[in-house]
This record gives structure tokens, C-alpha cells and sequence, in this order.
């Protein structure tokens, strides 16, 4: 299973979840309403047992349905669109599910509650009171609001990326950590020359394209977004999954596949193909929350710096990925690369030298 959809099952099953919670404090919250001493009690239809079904299966229901629609599509297809518009296309579904719902309930539960088939009039008559009801427009304030919110974390998620976020709501990095990570610095060639040729528009519109283009290759590597700086994106991995079957190589390799295939589009929308360059490094880094009104995890340490020297030293050495050789000797051996030994560098600021390797595909990835 895909790294993507492994992300947005997760994130289907803690809604399933808390739609189910949020039903049953419907439940409980209808039942302490109806027992408060300005209320006139309960009707003698009424039940708690019955309430929490009625609760409780709309929002499994609305889970499925709703949710697998916020996951699935709103986020995926109009994940590049403003909040706004996703709170539209949420809006008018949450209308036709709500109704759905409604009508679904009122065809099992009616016919239970008069012993009679739906077709009998005693029947239709109650059909009609059950889905006329102030229940199910009380339920829809109630869920709409969910829903609103749900989407509001969903769109908070990939803003902070899925790691990060949780990690912020755990408050994991409260406390700074020291950390073991691989970092790719991975930078778009002669940036310069084409934002002089396209404008700042169009240049804004192609970072845009290739970063969104670029950030399935990276998930299904497992590896996460740490920051974008310019034209420079900086990836990092937890250690483990970093070396795991070479995610930190092959992230790069599926990025430049995935490039390819959109070659025609980038071509025929800004009359060139974006190629780029990258630095690969690895090392203990301190990882805290910093901020106050915009929070965030940052990472820092003397790896990163070196990731950002090896990345310079790509043009100069013109090499399309560069790896420094003490993250390579820590990489399981494959014949999937060719590698070319660059020596030993003596990098700006570095009192050290940092050994260096180019890397060539040489098999193809599958």
C-alpha cells in the first residue's frame, strides 16, 4: 500500500472515530437537556439506548460517506485551492449527505416502529413526521459545525504536514530533543535565469506546480517536508526510514520520474522543464517546538549546514546529486547506482573535510 493512501486511511479512521465520540455526546448532552427542571421530560417514545443509535449511526454513516469524501477527494483534488472554496464544496456535500442520512434512517427505523411495511399509509405518515422533524435540522446545525471543523484540521494538517502537526498537538518537541535525521537540500537549476525569462507570476506559478508535483514522490519515500526556502525545498527522514530501502536516494530519482511525465504539461504552460539539483547529509540535529503566535518544530545543527555546502557544490562539480560518503557507507549496497567518488572536500567554514560522492541511476526503480 502506497505511503498516501496508508496517510489518508489513518486520517479516515480518527474521523470515523470522533464522529462516533461526537454522536454519543449528542446522546448524552439531548439526555441531560431533556432531564434539566425547565424541560417538560422526555416523550414516552423516547429512550436513551435509541437516542445513542440514532446519534451514533449517522455519524458512522456520515464517517464513511463524508469523511472518505474530505479525505479522498476535497483534500486531494482541491488541496492547491483557497479555505474558502474547500468550505463550499463541503458545505453543499454535507447538505446531500444530511438528507441522505435522514432518509436512510427514516426507511429502517419507521417501519420498526409501526410493525408495517413503508407502503402502508399508517406508516408513510409517520415516514413523513420522522424526516420533517426538528431532530434531524437540530442535528444538522449540530454536525454541520463538525464537519466545518474537521475540515479546518484537515486543511491545519497539510499546512504543518502530518508528523508535524501531531507531534505539535502531543507536544512531543515541547522539550527540544536531540535527533538523529537525513536532510536533502534539493534546489531548482538556474533559478535566476528563469524568473528573468517568465516573471514573477509565472515563476511563483512554476514553483508552485513543481512543488506540488514533487510531494507524493516524497511521502511515498517517507520522508517529510521541512521547510520551502525560495526555490529550495528541504526534506528530512527519520533515520531508520531514511536508510530503509534508500528512500533518501530513491526520493530523488522518483521525483525526476514524475518530472518526466509532466514534461508536455511543463512545456507547454511555461516553455521549459524544471531540472534540479540536490545535497544529501545526515547527523544528529537539536528538533524543539519554537514561537509563540506561529508555532513550528525546527530543527538545528551542524548537519544541516553541511547539507547546504554539499548542495553548493553541486554546480561547481556538475553533479545532479551529491551524498556525503559517511551517509552512503551507512546505505544497504545496491547495484540500482553508480557512484562516483568525488574525494574529500575542504567545505567553506568546515575546519574538517567531508568526503563526497556523485550518484548516477544506473538500473531503473521499480
Amino acid at each position: 500500500m502506497k505511503t498516501g493512501t496508508r496517510i489518508k486511511l489513518k486520517q479516515l479512521g480518527i474521523i470515523t472515530m470522533a464522529w462516533l465520540f461526537m454522536g454519543f455526546v449528542i446522546a448524552v448532552y439531548d439526555h441531560l437537556q431533556l432531564h434539566t427542571y425547565y424541560s417538560l421530560g422526555p416523550s414516552p417514545r423516547y429512550s436513551f439506548f435509541g437516542s445513542v443509535l440514532r446519534n451514533m449511526v449517522p455519524g458512522l454513516i456520515g464517517a464513511m460517506l463524508g469523511g472518505s469524501l474530505l479525505v479522498f477527494y476535497v483534500n486531494e483534488k482541491y488541496r492547491d485551492k483557497p479555505y474558502g472554496y474547500t468550505i463550499l464544496i463541503v458545505g453543499v456535500s454535507f447538505v446531500l449527505i444530511v438528507g441522505f442520512i435522514t432518509l436512510v434512517m427514516g426507511i429502517v427505523i419507521v417501519p420498526s416502529q409501526t410493525g408495517m411495511p413503508l407502503s402502508d399509509p399508517v406508516t408513510k405518515e409517520a415516514f413523513v413526521a420522522f424526516i420533517t422533524d426538528s431532530f434531524p435540522l437540530k442535528n444538522g446545525v449540530v454536525w454541520f459545525f463538525i464537519v466545518i471543523f474537521t475540515q479546518l484540521m484537515l486543511q491545519v494538517n497539510s499546512k504543518f504536514g502530518h508528523r508535524t502537526f501531531w507531534n505539535i498537538l502531543c507536544g512531543r518537541y515541547n522539550t527540544p530533543k536531540e535527533e538523529k535525521r537525513i536532510f536533502m537540500f534539493l534546489d531548482l537549476n538556474n533559478s535566476t535565469t528563469i524568473a528573468e525569462t517568465l516573471g514573477d507570476v509565472a515563476y511563483h506559478d512554476l514553483l508552485k506546480d513543481f512543488f506540488a508535483d514533487i510531494t507524493d514522490p516524497i511521502l511515498e519515500n517517507k520522508g517529510s517536508i521541512y521547510q520551502y526556502e525560495g526555490d529550495e525545498v528541504v526534506v528530512a527522514w527519520d533515520y531508520t526510514e531514511g536508510l530503509q530501502e534508500q528512500h533518501c536516494l530513491r526520493c530523488f530519482f522518483d521525483i525526476k520520474k514524475v518530472i518526466a511525465k509532466k514534461k508536455a504539461t511543463y512545456q507547454k504552460r511555461y516553455g521549459l522543464v524544471p531540472s534540479f539539483k540536490a545535497g544529501i547529509h545526515s547527523g544528529r540535529v537539536i528538533a524543539g517546538e519554537v514561537g509563540i503566535v506561529k508555532r513550528d518544530i525546527t530543527y538545528s545543527g551542524d548537519v544541516l549546514n553541511t547539507t547546504s555546502r554539499i548542495l553548493g557544490k553541486c554546480s561547481e562539480l556538475k553533479e545532479e546529486i551529491i551524498i556525503s560518503a559517511d551517509l552512503l557507507n551507512l546505505l544497504p549496497a545496491t547495484k540500482d547506482f553508480k557512484n562516483k567518488v568525488l574525494g574529500s572536500i575542504q567545505l567553506k567554514g568546515k575546519q574538517n573535510a567531508v568526503s563526497i560522492h556523485g550518484l548516477r541511476l544506473e538500473t531503473s526503480i521499480h
